[in-house]
This record gives structure tokens, sequence and C-alpha cells, in this order.
């Protein structure tokens, strides 16, 4: 897969990240539905990716501890972010009343996605430093270069 192609998709999941972790700036209703949408471009993201996780585990020897902790990053970084997901739609004054529905616990859900949302940033910008030389890496590459290493990002 070219690295160019993989890096535009990371761009869009890190600009619509930036759009929906702002609500003062969208307001709340745009916050709630590209929120929702946010799952979208991540579920992309990781399907772009997969390759790298299936290496990690089945083949690879060379830098395994590396793969290894990165790969726990990721994972860590899913379940926070569909923490994040599921709290955000538990609190929701526009998404849920727009479909009829409403959550009870909004103290609690309320707590659990301001904090979720927290962690979630600390986390995407270890995850960010961690990927930082494929970044460096695929934007001096030429745009018919494919993804060092036979698609997977290391």
């Amino acid at each position: 897969m070219d690295l160019r192609k993989v890096l535009a998709v990371d761009a869009v999941v890190l600009v619509v990240y930036v759009l929906v972790a702002n609500p003062v700036v969208t307001g709340v209703p745009v916050h709630e539905w590209v929120g929702l949408g946010a799952l979208l471009f991540v579920i992309v993201h990781a399907a772009m990716h997969v390759d790298y996780l299936l290496d990690t585990f089945f083949h690879s020897a060379h830098r395994r501890g590396v793969k290894l902790v990165k790969t726990i990053l990721d994972i860590v970084l899913v379940l926070v972010f569909m923490t994040c997901c599921v709290s955000g739609l538990m609190v929701s004054g526009t998404v849920l009343s727009s479909l009829g529905l409403y959550a009870d616990g909004y103290y609690f859900w309320d707590l659990l996605h301001a904090a979720s949302a927290k962690l979630l940033l600390a986390l995407l910008l270890v995850h960010v430093a961690s990927n930082w030389k494929i970044v460096v890496a695929g934007m001096r590459r030429s745009p018919a270069a494919g993804v060092p290493g036979e698609g997977r990002c290391d």
C-alpha cells in the first residue's frame, strides 16, 4: 500500500479528532455528530494498519519487543477511544434525543467521558510520537513508493 495514502487517511483522522476534541469551537451538536462519525474514520485507519498487527503477532521476530509495546499501546488506545465514544453517546443531548432515546446516569457517564477524552489525547500524542519516523519517511518518499517493509508500518 502506498505510504502517502496511509498518511493521508491518518491526517484526516487527526483533523477529525482535533475538530471533535473542541466542542467549544464547534458547538455541542456538531461535536456529538462528528464524534459519532469519527468512528468510521478510526475504523478505516485501523483497517489500513491491520497487516502491521498481524505481522507483529505472527511473523516478525525483528524488533518484536518494540512492536509489541506499540501494539499494546494501540489496543489500549482503541479501548479508550471506544470508552470515550460510548460515554459521549450516553451523555448526548443531541444524538440520543434525535433518536428519541434517553440514558440514565448522566453524572457517571459525564465523568467517564471527560476522563477518557483526556486519556485519549495523551495516548494519541504517544501514538503519533511512536510513529513519527514513519510520518517523516512518508513525507520524504516519492508518491509511487510503498510502505517500508512490504506495507507494514514498523
